[in-house]
Protein backbone atom coordinates (compact mmCIF):
# COMPACT_ATOMS: atom_id res chain seq x y z
CA UNK A 1 0.00 0.00 0.00
CA UNK A 2 1.35 3.44 -0.92
CA UNK A 3 1.67 6.30 1.52
CA UNK A 4 -1.21 8.06 -0.19
CA UNK A 5 -3.44 5.06 0.44
CA UNK A 6 -2.75 4.86 4.17
CA UNK A 7 -5.67 5.87 6.42
CA UNK A 8 -5.35 9.16 8.26
CA UNK A 9 -4.54 8.53 11.94
CA UNK A 10 -5.88 11.27 14.18
CA UNK A 11 -4.53 11.76 17.71
CA UNK A 12 -6.91 10.66 20.48
CA UNK A 13 -8.87 13.21 22.45
CA UNK A 14 -9.64 15.61 19.60
CA UNK A 15 -12.98 17.45 19.89
CA UNK A 16 -15.64 15.97 17.56
CA UNK A 17 -15.75 19.12 15.42
CA UNK A 18 -11.99 19.05 14.87
CA UNK A 19 -12.04 15.34 14.13
CA UNK A 20 -14.30 16.19 11.19
CA UNK A 21 -12.70 19.47 10.17
CA UNK A 22 -9.10 18.23 10.03
CA UNK A 23 -9.65 15.42 7.47
CA UNK A 24 -11.96 17.69 5.50
CA UNK A 25 -9.38 20.45 5.44
CA UNK A 26 -6.62 18.06 4.35
CA UNK A 27 -8.87 16.71 1.60
CA UNK A 28 -9.48 20.26 0.37
CA UNK A 29 -5.75 20.95 0.32
CA UNK A 30 -5.12 17.76 -1.64
CA UNK A 31 -7.82 18.70 -4.13
CA UNK A 32 -6.40 22.20 -4.55
CA UNK A 33 -2.93 20.73 -5.11
CA UNK A 34 -3.96 18.09 -7.64
CA UNK A 35 -7.02 19.76 -9.17
CA UNK A 36 -5.16 21.47 -12.05
CA UNK A 37 -3.97 18.03 -13.23
CA UNK A 38 -7.48 17.42 -14.56
CA UNK A 39 -6.46 19.55 -17.55
CA UNK A 40 -4.58 16.48 -18.79
CA UNK A 41 -7.99 15.12 -19.87
CA UNK A 42 -8.98 16.15 -23.42
CA UNK A 43 -12.52 17.00 -22.33
CA UNK A 44 -11.19 19.41 -19.70
CA UNK A 45 -8.58 20.97 -22.03
CA UNK A 46 -11.32 21.78 -24.52
CA UNK A 47 -12.93 23.94 -21.84
CA UNK A 48 -9.66 25.83 -21.28
CA UNK A 49 -8.47 26.51 -24.84
CA UNK A 50 -5.73 28.95 -23.85
CA UNK A 51 -4.14 26.37 -21.57
CA UNK A 52 -4.43 23.75 -24.30
CA UNK A 53 -2.57 26.05 -26.69
CA UNK A 54 -5.45 26.85 -29.05
CA UNK A 55 -4.29 29.83 -31.09
CA UNK A 56 -4.44 31.54 -34.48
CA UNK A 57 -6.79 29.54 -36.74
CA UNK A 58 -4.35 30.01 -39.61
CA UNK A 59 -1.39 28.59 -37.67
CA UNK A 60 -0.22 25.33 -36.10
CA UNK A 61 2.25 25.42 -33.21
CA UNK A 62 4.87 22.68 -33.40
CA UNK A 63 6.34 21.74 -30.02
CA UNK A 64 8.84 19.16 -28.81
CA UNK A 65 9.41 17.85 -25.27
CA UNK A 66 12.16 16.10 -23.29
CA UNK A 67 15.34 17.40 -24.93
CA UNK A 68 17.84 18.57 -25.74
CA UNK A 69 19.69 15.33 -26.43
CA UNK A 70 22.75 15.13 -28.68
CA UNK A 71 21.68 11.74 -30.03
CA UNK A 72 18.39 12.97 -31.45
CA UNK A 73 17.74 16.72 -31.25
CA UNK A 74 20.28 17.63 -33.99
CA UNK A 75 18.36 15.39 -36.42
CA UNK A 76 15.16 17.32 -35.67
CA UNK A 77 16.96 20.61 -36.17
CA UNK A 78 18.36 19.41 -39.48
CA UNK A 79 14.91 18.33 -40.67
CA UNK A 80 13.20 21.50 -39.50
CA UNK A 81 15.86 23.50 -41.35
CA UNK A 82 15.22 21.50 -44.51
CA UNK A 83 11.47 22.03 -44.14
CA UNK A 84 11.93 25.72 -43.47
CA UNK A 85 9.89 25.88 -40.26
CA UNK A 86 10.55 26.64 -36.63
CA UNK A 87 9.29 25.13 -33.39
CA UNK A 88 9.21 25.46 -29.62
CA UNK A 89 11.43 23.08 -27.60
CA UNK A 90 10.35 22.40 -24.01
CA UNK A 91 13.66 21.48 -22.44
CA UNK A 92 14.65 19.68 -19.26
CA UNK A 93 17.14 21.64 -17.20
CA UNK A 94 19.30 18.64 -16.37
CA UNK A 95 19.81 17.96 -20.11
CA UNK A 96 20.25 21.59 -21.10
CA UNK A 97 22.91 22.00 -18.42
CA UNK A 98 24.90 19.14 -19.96
CA UNK A 99 24.31 20.16 -23.59
CA UNK A 100 24.28 23.94 -23.57
CA UNK A 101 25.80 24.05 -27.03
CA UNK A 102 22.68 22.33 -28.31
CA UNK A 103 20.44 24.85 -26.60
CA UNK A 104 22.42 27.63 -28.26
CA UNK A 105 22.00 25.93 -31.63
CA UNK A 106 18.22 25.69 -31.12
CA UNK A 107 18.03 29.46 -30.55
CA UNK A 108 20.54 30.32 -33.28
CA UNK A 109 18.38 28.52 -35.83
CA UNK A 110 15.34 30.56 -34.90
CA UNK A 111 13.54 28.13 -32.61
CA UNK A 112 12.15 28.86 -29.18
CA UNK A 113 13.29 27.44 -25.83
CA UNK A 114 10.67 26.82 -23.14
CA UNK A 115 10.62 25.24 -19.69
CA UNK A 116 9.69 21.60 -19.15
CA UNK A 117 11.18 21.37 -15.65
CA UNK A 118 14.56 20.37 -14.32
CA UNK A 119 13.87 16.65 -14.43
CA UNK A 120 11.09 14.53 -15.91
CA UNK A 121 9.12 14.06 -12.70
CA UNK A 122 5.45 14.09 -11.83
CA UNK A 123 4.43 17.40 -10.21
CA UNK A 124 1.70 15.70 -8.20
CA UNK A 125 4.13 13.68 -6.10
CA UNK A 126 6.98 16.18 -5.80
CA UNK A 127 7.92 17.24 -2.25
CA UNK A 128 6.71 20.74 -1.34
CA UNK A 129 9.06 23.41 -2.63
CA UNK A 130 10.89 21.25 -5.17
CA UNK A 131 8.91 22.43 -8.19
CA UNK A 132 9.27 26.08 -7.28
CA UNK A 133 13.04 25.69 -7.05
CA UNK A 134 13.39 23.55 -10.17
CA UNK A 135 11.14 25.64 -12.40
CA UNK A 136 13.07 28.72 -11.37
CA UNK A 137 16.41 27.01 -11.89
CA UNK A 138 15.41 25.84 -15.36
CA UNK A 139 14.03 29.24 -16.36
CA UNK A 140 17.30 30.89 -15.28
CA UNK A 141 19.34 28.38 -17.27
CA UNK A 142 17.19 28.79 -20.38
CA UNK A 143 17.68 32.54 -20.19
CA UNK A 144 21.43 32.18 -19.68
CA UNK A 145 21.81 29.76 -22.60
CA UNK A 146 19.34 31.29 -25.03
CA UNK A 147 19.70 34.95 -24.12
CA UNK A 148 15.92 35.41 -23.87
CA UNK A 149 13.60 34.96 -20.92
CA UNK A 150 11.40 31.92 -21.58
CA UNK A 151 7.67 32.49 -21.98
CA UNK A 152 6.16 29.01 -21.65
CA UNK A 153 5.97 26.15 -19.17
CA UNK A 154 4.71 22.62 -19.81
CA UNK A 155 4.92 20.10 -16.98
CA UNK A 156 6.09 16.53 -17.63
CA UNK A 157 3.13 14.23 -18.31
CA UNK A 158 0.99 17.37 -18.53
CA UNK A 159 0.48 16.99 -14.78
CA UNK A 160 -0.12 20.48 -13.43
CA UNK A 161 -0.26 21.10 -9.70
CA UNK A 162 -1.12 24.22 -7.75
CA UNK A 163 2.53 24.71 -6.81
CA UNK A 164 3.60 24.36 -10.45
CA UNK A 165 1.05 26.93 -11.56
CA UNK A 166 2.12 29.40 -8.87
CA UNK A 167 5.82 28.82 -9.55
CA UNK A 168 5.29 29.39 -13.27
CA UNK A 169 3.43 32.60 -12.58
CA UNK A 170 6.20 33.86 -10.30
CA UNK A 171 8.63 33.40 -13.19
CA UNK A 172 6.39 35.01 -15.80
CA UNK A 173 5.81 31.67 -17.53
CA UNK A 174 2.53 30.81 -19.19
CA UNK A 175 1.48 27.18 -18.74
CA UNK A 176 0.51 25.49 -21.99
CA UNK A 177 -0.32 21.87 -22.73
CA UNK A 178 -1.42 20.68 -26.19
CA UNK A 179 -4.46 20.18 -28.37
CA UNK A 180 -3.13 17.11 -30.19
CA UNK A 181 -0.22 14.71 -29.76
CA UNK A 182 1.40 11.91 -31.73
CA UNK A 183 1.80 9.23 -29.03
CA UNK A 184 5.34 9.01 -30.34
CA UNK A 185 6.70 7.76 -27.02
CA UNK A 186 5.11 4.32 -27.37
CA UNK A 187 7.05 1.22 -28.33
CA UNK A 188 4.64 0.46 -31.16
CA UNK A 189 4.76 3.99 -32.60
CA UNK A 190 5.61 4.32 -36.30
CA UNK A 191 5.76 7.37 -38.56
CA UNK A 192 2.37 6.37 -39.97
CA UNK A 193 0.79 5.97 -36.52
CA UNK A 194 2.19 9.31 -35.34
CA UNK A 195 0.88 11.08 -38.42
CA UNK A 196 -2.54 9.42 -38.16
CA UNK A 197 -2.85 10.25 -34.45
CA UNK A 198 -1.97 13.90 -35.02
CA UNK A 199 -4.12 14.18 -38.15
CA UNK A 200 -7.20 13.02 -36.25
CA UNK A 201 -7.27 16.30 -34.33
CA UNK A 202 -5.27 18.56 -36.63
CA UNK A 203 -6.89 21.88 -37.43
CA UNK A 204 -6.08 25.56 -37.48
CA UNK A 205 -5.01 26.82 -34.07
CA UNK A 206 -3.70 23.43 -32.91
CA UNK A 207 -0.68 22.94 -30.68
CA UNK A 208 1.06 19.69 -31.61
CA UNK A 209 3.06 17.74 -29.01
CA UNK A 210 5.95 15.53 -30.17
CA UNK A 211 9.24 14.47 -28.55
CA UNK A 212 12.78 15.14 -29.76
CA UNK A 213 14.28 12.74 -27.20
CA UNK A 214 13.64 9.31 -25.69
CA UNK A 215 14.82 10.52 -22.27
CA UNK A 216 11.50 9.48 -20.71
CA UNK A 217 10.20 7.01 -23.28
CA UNK A 218 11.05 3.80 -25.12
CA UNK A 219 14.63 3.92 -26.50
CA UNK A 220 14.63 5.16 -30.08
CA UNK A 221 10.95 6.17 -29.99
CA UNK A 222 11.87 9.66 -31.23
CA UNK A 223 12.56 8.25 -34.69
CA UNK A 224 8.84 7.81 -35.34
CA UNK A 225 8.25 11.54 -34.75
CA UNK A 226 11.26 12.55 -36.83
CA UNK A 227 10.19 10.44 -39.79
CA UNK A 228 6.59 11.68 -39.55
CA UNK A 229 7.66 15.33 -39.53
CA UNK A 230 7.88 15.97 -43.31
CA UNK A 231 4.42 14.53 -43.96
CA UNK A 232 2.97 16.41 -40.99
CA UNK A 233 4.33 19.77 -42.14
CA UNK A 234 3.20 19.06 -45.71
CA UNK A 235 -0.31 18.22 -44.50
CA UNK A 236 -0.51 21.49 -42.59
CA UNK A 237 0.60 23.46 -45.61
CA UNK A 238 -1.89 21.69 -47.88
CA UNK A 239 -4.56 22.77 -45.39
CA UNK A 240 -3.36 26.35 -45.82
CA UNK A 241 -1.87 26.47 -42.33
CA UNK A 242 1.41 28.05 -41.30
CA UNK A 243 3.65 26.00 -38.98
CA UNK A 244 5.79 27.63 -36.33
CA UNK A 245 6.61 28.13 -32.64
CA UNK A 246 4.26 29.12 -29.83
CA UNK A 247 5.55 32.70 -29.87
CA UNK A 248 3.85 33.13 -33.27
CA UNK A 249 0.72 31.19 -32.36
CA UNK A 250 -1.40 33.97 -30.86
CA UNK A 251 -2.50 32.01 -27.80
CA UNK A 252 -4.98 34.17 -25.84
CA UNK A 253 -4.35 35.07 -22.22
CA UNK A 254 -5.29 32.14 -19.96
CA UNK A 255 -8.04 32.24 -17.39
CA UNK A 256 -5.54 30.97 -14.80
CA UNK A 257 -3.20 30.96 -13.01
Amino acid sequence: MSRLALPLRLPPGLPPGLRFALPFGLACLALAHAGPAATWLPSVRRRVPALAGAGDPGHVALTFDDGPHPGSTPSFLDELGRLGCQATFFVLGELLERHQWLGRRIVAEGHELAVHGWRHGNALIAPPGRLTAEIGRTADLVRAVGGVRPAWYRPPYGALSLEALLAARMRGLRPVLWTVWGRDWEEAATPDSVLATVAAGLRGGATVLLHDSDHASVPGAWRSALDALPALVERCRLMGLRVGPLRDHGVPAPVFP
